[in-house]
């Protein structure tokens, strides 16, 4: 599933980078590292003029994979995806699901980057790239990964928008290894488009992805939660995860991450501690008033129904009289006081 396709032909999708801009990003990159190459030969050159041909011979080779191959890899690791040339470019590497790449994609990116980049002088990458539909080398695939624009129109960026806070930290023990990059993706392209859709479509949509998502984690999803709010909740805390394995600590946001004597799904949320961070005693808000929730989205609330044919419409107040109206002395909503 590497684009979601809607119920009206909208295509949820990543802004994959197209040959140009990755090219001269390529160039930018390797520009640098072959001038940082030929300083430091010189440099050592100087400094072993003394020893015999296999010794220099030996760090050459080293030299050339330090430089040319480690270098390109551990800037991309610890810039998590942004190096030189892809940041003058406005691109980044990310994994297929839109998350940061990690070290062993970038391993694999450089490790296939000398074969189709510089033993063959980037015609391979550049096949490749034709070919694929999202401008994808051979290293991209075999990593898994996908270098995207990171420079759109401000009106077209959307973030994900955050779970409502009774759902804060509710699946903190769900099991997700199971669950492929090309499903994240899908609901990470959903929630920041969901806005765009139909009511009805998003939440046929919603449900989809929900139970796509329930079938790969092996946990029902609880009773009450609308679909979409399940699916905001469980991509938060993916995030909070890939975030806590990143940078070591997390402060989860809006309140803790985690609820003692709440299980993971399957109840439905109450106790002595409220759900969200609340300060005060109380009970929690029911699943179904997420929508009536201060600072709660407005599609955790659910989708519109019309009224079938069979379904009797409840009667509508009775209009008021044209001798109906406020009192003479009394004040009007409008705040002015009739004449008496």
């Amino acid at each position: 599933m590497s684009a979601l396709v809607t119920g009206d032909a909208v295509v949820l999708g990543l802004r994959p980078a197209r040959l140009p801009s990755r090219a001269l990003a390529l160039l930018i990159d390797m520009v640098v590292a072959w001038a940082a190459y030929l300083i430091v030969s010189f440099a050592l050159l100087l400094a072993t003029a003394s020893l015999d041909d296999a010794a220099q011979a030996a760090i050459a080779v080293a030299l050339f994979v330090l430089v040319l191959v480690g270098a390109p890899i551990a800037v991309e690791t610890l810039t998590h995806g942004r190096s030189l040339g892809k940041l003058a470019c406005g691109l980044r590497v990310v994994r297929d699901d839109g998350g940061p790449i990690r070290f062993r994609h970038a391993l694999v990116r450089g490790a296939m980057g000398v074969v189709e980049i510089l033993l063959t002088f980037g015609v391979v990458a550049c096949i490749a790239s034709l070919v694929s539909e999202r401008g994808r080398r051979i290293g991209d695939v075999f990593a898994g990964t996908l270098v995207v624009r990171e420079r759109v129109p401000v009106g077209r960026t959307t973030a994900v928008p955050p779970p409502p806070p009774w759902l804060m930290g509710r699946f903190s023990g769900l099991d997700l290894s199971g669950v492929p990059d090309a499903l994240w993706l899908a609901v990470r392209q959903y929630l920041t488009r969901m806005g765009q859709l139909d009511a009805q479509v998003s939440w046929a949509m919603a449900v989809r992805l929900a139970d796509d998502l329930v079938a790969r984690t092996g946990a029902p999803a609880p009773q009450g939660v609308p679909p979409a709010a399940y699916l905001a909740a469980v991509m938060a805390e993916r995030q909070t995860r890939d975030a806590r394995r990143a940078f070591g600590t997390v402060r989860a946001a809006g309140g803790a991450s985690g609820i003692a004597g709440d299980r993971v799904c399957g109840t439905t949320v109450g106790g002595a501690a409220a759900m969200g961070g609340a300060s005060g005693p109380g009970p929690a808000p029911a699943p179904h008033d997420a929508a009536h929730i201060a600072g709660a989205p407005v599609w955790a609330a659910a989708p519109p129904r019309t009224p079938s044919a069979g379904t009797a419409s409840a009667p509508s107040a009775p209009k008021p009289g044209p001798e109906a109206g406020p009192e003479p002395g009394t004040r009007s909503a409008t705040g002015f006081v009739p004449p008496a």
